[in-house]
């Protein structure tokens, strides 16, 4: 096998298992609860995420404009009504901003505290980004 084909077929195999293949997250699993809605899955979204449930918390109640917290069983607790489609639109934001990598697209990425400023470090790629921006 030549360079070229040994070249051509790495990147397929790249190609196919980037960042579609290989992140998504689960759909919000809401319930209403009086005058709050609950985040039956947020645990797991925080595992797909591999960050903190402060970091995820925080974001979320300034996207959404509402006070939360977490309960005993670890479901999010959202003052107010929302729908799935909004959480869901917060949540691939928070990916965007905070997840994946803005070089490779992938999630392979940890945050790292430089002063004041919080950066995402990209394993796959060694890309460093200012996270949030």
């Amino acid at each position: 096998m030549s360079y070229d084909e040994h070249l051509d077929r790495a990147m397929s195999k790249t190609e196919s298992s980037g960042s579609a293949g290989r992140f998504s997250l689960p759909d919000p699993e809401l319930r209403a609860d009086g005058n709050f809605t609950l985040f039956e899955n947020f645990q797991e979204t925080l595992d797909r995420f591999g960050r903190e449930e402060g970091s995820v918390m925080k974001y979320l109640q300034s996207e959404l404009g509402t006070a939360a917290s977490i309960d005993e069983s670890g479901r999010l607790r959202l003052t107010g009504s929302f729908k799935q489609r909004r959480v869901r639109e917060a949540l691939d934001a928070y990916a965007d901003e905070y997840v994946l990598c803005p070089d490779c697209g992938l999630p392979d990425t940890n945050l790292i505290e430089d002063g004041n400023t919080t950066y995402r470090q990209c394993e796959a790629c060694g890309e460093r980004t200012r996270a949030g921006s």
